[in-house]
């Protein structure tokens, strides 16, 4: 259970602890564990001989670099490429395909092509967890890309209604363990002084997807059947991406947890480097039991003792997508040419601005901290949906009518990129102990899915029927909910190793 940011942190000292406290909290939260953890702790106390730093690595040797495990990190950082190009690809060829497959003009068989992948998500990410648990992160990357590659084949050849939606299911399996799996997979490789940095490259992938969607989706109102090659192009970085997690470290985590430890340890050679071995090996000892793998049940993580940051998570979640993002990627060319704008343009725009917000992050995530980028985020998404909101007003001249509704909508799109897009996932897998991290973070995601496939499903129909003014301020809503939410309820992780967090914020049972 969470306890409060009062109780963590002194004031004025938020986010730093003291050597002695530190071990003081190690000593009493894990005096049970057995003879051989302790004995490998001490032995490797007693080699060091110094007092290492919160990154559990002596400050003799300093950081280890982080050149190790960057490759790495790009690999994992496909799936969340993929994420991204297929949350677009439907943007641009949306129309050519329901003229196609004749159902143009039906606004719920087109929401339904969008938010039937959605729904696949929901099945992908409610699995994840127990996916990861059993393969592990290589394999689980691995059965990711296969629906994806067999989706994008089917929604390629497809010849009627029925058989796109079967294809976009498919991949949708796909998108709902991509995500999971690149944030868990980054989070337990990463060198805690960049995990922020390195968290914010699924972002990036995820941004870089949807621009390439979108400038490979161009010529499909021109040229008859390019939708067709647009998705056949997703089934490369799929290939890609199986094809090099076999040659990818597995988490040393997973492997500890599992009774590997021999090769756990040659896991953080190669993603740390052999000085820092020891030390990343009796850090994870504190609080990982190798060899002693529990099954966790959904009621424990429901129900019992994690279910405070359960719950923070699944609701941070569902308010990332009742913001309103999705509707900006899965539908802008619509509300764009009502305003008057081409969709070229418009997604060009939209697609650079989540590119500049996501690179922002990257810079500013171990700087500025987790929960400072979450409320600024949502807070500029307040306004920019304000912007648009105001714009749908009888109050607003019809020449300023585009600015505030194109300028807002950018503007939403890199407030969000900033903080309320990479966060969330980054911040959660940091904040779950190691023994519950996959299946808490599949039952968080899940409501991810839900609201996005709704918010999908729904868009059109309700901009119909209430009218942008009234959908705008209801979006409007949501984000401000969020900041309150972020500000009561969100603890600061940044510089922080996995195994400082579980202590500082879960204390034992």
């Amino acid at each position: 259970m969470l306890i409060s940011e009062s109780s963590v942190f002194s004031p004025g000292e938020e986010g730093v602890y003291s050597n002695v406290a530190m071990r003081g909290r190690h000593a009493d939260a894990y005096s049970m564990y057995k003879r051989g953890t302790r004995d490998y702790i001490n032995a490797y106390d007693k080699e060091q001989g110094s007092v290492r730093s919160l990154n559990g690595v002596s400050k003799e040797i300093g950081n280890p670099s982080w050149k190790r495990s960057f490759l790495y990190i790009l690999v994992a950082s496909l799936a969340s490429f993929l994420y991204g190009y297929h949350l677009g690809v439907i943007n641009e060829t949306l129309e050519s395909i329901s003229n196609d497959l004749h159902f143009n003009g039906n606004t719920m068989a087109e929401g339904l092509v969008v938010s039937i992948c959605l729904g696949g998500g929901f099945l992908g990410s409610t699995f994840s967890g127990l996916i990861v648990d059993r393969v592990g992160f290589r394999r689980a990357f691995q059965l990711c890309a296969l629906p994806m590659i067999i989706g994008s084949s089917m929604s390629a050849t497809a010849k009627n209604l029925s058989g796109m939606l079967l294809g976009r299911l498919f991949v949708g399996t796909g998108m709902g363990l991509g995500p999971t799996l690149a944030t868990l997979y980054v989070t337990e490789v990463s060198p805690a002084y960049v995990r922020g940095t390195y968290g914010s490259f699924t972002q990036i992938a995820t941004s870089l997807g949807l621009m390439s969607s979108l400038l490979i989706g161009f010529p499909a109102k021109e040229t008859e059947g390019w939708w067709r090659i647009c998705f056949w192009v997703s089934a490369v970085p799929a290939a890609l991406l199986a094809l090099f997690m076999e040659f990818s470290p597995e988490s040393p985590h997973w492997l500890f947890k599992e009774g590997r430890a021999a090769d756990a340890e040659a896991a953080f050679e190669k993603l740390l480097g052999g000085p820092y071995v020891k030390g990343a090996m009796a850090e994870l000892s504190k609080s990982e039991r190798g060899g002693e793998a529990e099954t966790v049940k959904l009621s424990e993580l429901l129900f019992g003792h994690h279910r405070k940051v359960v719950f923070i998570g699944s609701t941070l979640f569902a308010l990332q997508q009742l913001s309103g993002i999705n509707s900006v990627f899965f539908f802008s060319s619509t509300v764009f040419k009502s305003a008057g704008v081409s969709s070229q343009s418009a997604n060009i725009s939209v697609g650079i601005a989540n590119f500049l917000g996501s690179f922002a992050a990257l810079l500013l995530m171990d700087k500025l901290g987790r929960k400072v980028l979450l409320i600024g985020s949502f807070s500029g998404m307040v306004v920019a949906m304000g912007l648009q909101a105001a714009s749908a007003s009888s109050l607003v001249s019809s020449s300023n009518e585009v600015y505030l509704s194109v300028g807002g909508m950018l503007l939403f799109v890199l407030a969000f990129s900033v903080g309320a897009g990479p966060v969330p996932s980054l911040l959660l897998s940091e904040m779950f102990p190691g023994r519950i991290r996959a299946k808490a973070m599949s039952v968080c995601l899940a409501s991810h899915w839900v609201v996005n496939f709704f918010v999908g499903l729904l868009f059109l129909r309700l901009l119909e029927q209430i009218g942008p003014l009234v959908l705008n301020t209801i979006f409007a809503t949501f984000c401000l909910v969020a900041v309150i939410f972020v500000k009561r309820n969100v603890l600061e992780t940044k510089g922080k190793s996995l195994q400082e967090i579980e202590i500082a914020l879960l204390p034992p049972e």
